[in-house]
């Protein structure tokens, strides 16, 4: 969509009422700032309503692209235009959330709209007690549990580019990609509100 130009957008502010009396009845004059108008309309509505344009659930569809790179967030235009509104309205929650087990599960939920489990931390492990036993180590790596969530369908590549931006560089992380709910999805349940 462009801005530029919008056929039959009335001027807030018309040029011609604001001539001097002389230009009043000149016809040219008229002619000429109405073609003016036309042209400073589609900038006048666009000030007009420039709060609109900052809030993720007001601004143009076309706008959020835009929007969501000034947050530093992710826009799909593929995605539907409620869960693309959302993405960028929580850009900066999820920036806050990044690299834990609940950012990335919401992340894979509004930016792909499949659901997602997170099992293994693959963090580090340290003892409170001086001289004692070394703990067990940590996981190796991370597994990254997808189904379909809001869409039938995932596209396990989108799926593998997200997580590897998402997870912590020091981890190793693994995607399985589901055809529904895994078996303990309660459990799943259950780590989604620890998380």
């Amino acid at each position: 969509m462009s801005r530029a130009a919008v056929p039959g957008l009335p001027s807030r502010y018309p040029i011609g009422e604001q001539l001097p009396a002389l230009y009043a009845e000149d016809d040219f004059a008229q002619r000429f700032t109405a073609g003016l108008d036309t042209v400073l309309a589609p900038v006048f509505a666009t000030l007009d309503n420039l709060a609109g344009y900052f809030d993720p659930r007001l601004a143009p569809p076309d706008f959020l692209s835009w929007l969501a790179a000034w947050v530093g967030g992710a826009d799909d235009p593929r995605r539907p235009l409620e869960l693309r509104r959302e993405a960028v309205a929580r850009a900066v929650e999820l920036h806050r959330l990044r690299g834990t087990r609940r950012g990335l599960v919401e992340a894979l939920r509004l930016v792909l709209g499949v659901s997602a489990d997170v099992t293994g931390d693959g963090g580090a492990v340290w003892s409170a007690t001086p001289g004692g036993a070394t703990p067990p180590p940590a996981a190796e790596s991370v597994l990254v549990r997808v189904w379909p969530g809001r869409t039938s369908e995932i596209d396990a590549d989108r799926v593998h580019a997200l997580v590897r931006t998402l997870c912590p560089v020091h981890t190793l992380c693994r995607v399985e990609i589901l055809s529904g709910p895994p078996a303990d999805e309660q459990e799943v349940e259950k780590s989604d509100h620890r998380a």
